[in-house]
């Protein structure tokens, strides 16, 4: 049978989209249950993009998954162990596990090798410092004084932060607008930069919102909870990096002898 200009075999695959998926508790049907999960609106925000998300566990050897995929996005989550950057725990600091910090930091580390698209999320954003040897304010309210950045109230609050923006940088040409602003739930934040990274946007308390990878393609951390809010520029412009990535691993190699 003959194709035709609509056959869905000869359609351009969509991107696939690595998310480092989270363990929960949760209870289902009156069981309590550990799942593995991703938040909604990274799927959702991904997927009208035209990437295909694919969630990837924190289990042994997930890195080599990596050739399956078009980018990473890296979610928030818990604190990260602070051994990982030579320091013991603040009283507040509630980690996850070592074990579980390190295959990510893998996962991490061998994207960035490899050249793929990354977005860093909160806890991905300080792992993405902590990869690359940089520290982290184990507690905020201790630096700035204040709890803006995780407000204190019965129910889950965003702190909302103007952001000065570095000109020139990807997340400006992002967040291409006249009074940008954050939408945030942490208490944690970069301490010592790591080497390699560029500092992108800070908090008008002079708290790190941003860096990115100097010298890769599209590597960005932000400390703000992107994909909390209707706001999807920063899930389409990783898209289109990942799309990018996608059409050049499949461009044909020609020879010169």
């Amino acid at each position: 049978m003959n194709s035709t200009p609509n056959d869905p075999a000869k359609a351009p695959r969509r991107p696939v989209i690595g998310i480092v998926a989270r363990t929960a508790p949760v209870t289902l049907q009156g069981s309590g249950l550990v799942v593995s999960l991703a938040l909604q609106a990274h799927i959702a925000y991904l997927h009208e993009a035209g990437c295909a998300p694919l969630l990837l566990p924190l289990l042994p050897g997930a890195e080599e998954l990596l050739d399956r995929v078009d980018g990473l996005l890296v979610p928030g989550g818990p604190d990260i162990d602070p051994a990982l950057y030579g320091e013991a725990a603040h009283p507040v600091t509630r980690a996850m596990t070592p074990d579980a910090d390190r295959l990510e930091l893998a996962l991490l580390g061998a994207a960035l090798d490899a050249g793929l698209p990354v977005l860093a999320i909160c806890r991905g954003m300080q792992l993405l410092n902590v990869l690359h040897g940089g520290s982290l304010q184990q507690h905020l309210p201790d630096t700035t004084g204040h709890d803006g950045h995780r407000p204190d109230t019965p129910s889950f609050t965003l702190g909302r932060h103007p952001l000065d923006l570095v000109a020139g940088s990807r997340i400006a040409g992002v967040l291409d607008e006249d009074e940008p602003e954050s939408a945030c739930h942490h208490h944690q934040a970069v301490g010592r930069l790591g080497d390699g990274l560029t500092v992108t946007a800070r908090a008008a308390d002079g708290t790190v919102e941003a860096v990115e990878v100097t010298d890769h393609p599209f590597a960005v951390g932000v400390q703000w909870e992107a994909g909390h809010t209707a706001d999807r520029r920063l899930h389409h412009a990783f898209a289109g990096a990942a799309g990018a990535t996608q059409e050049n691993s499949c461009l044909p190699e020609f020879s010169t002898t």
